[in-house]
């Protein structure tokens, strides 16, 4: 017998990966998650990238980051915190 997964858009995925990331995605979308990225190149480039980018950010100190760089990410996030 043949289980039907729904599928799931390229969209929705990016919006599920840190879920999926973390262990907190149902059963069900966890398996949509996965049958997606079984089939799309894309989208298991962008998985690989934010595995990569969490990976990395975890060996970043703050005295590695220039002030410039720094100033940015704050008026960033202040963006999307008043948003």
């Amino acid at each position: 017998m043949s289980v039907h997964i729904a599928p799931i858009a390229c969209r929705d995925l990016v919006e599920l990966v840190t879920d999926y990331l973390e262990g907190a995605l149902p059963p069900e979308q966890h398996a949509r998650f996965e049958n997606h990225i079984a089939g799309c190149d894309g989208c298991t480039t962008y998985l690989e990238q934010m595995r990569e980018t969490i990976r990395l950010t975890g060996t970043l100190s703050e005295q590695q980051i220039s002030p410039a760089a720094r100033a940015a990410l704050l008026h960033a996030f202040r963006g999307w915190a008043s948003g």
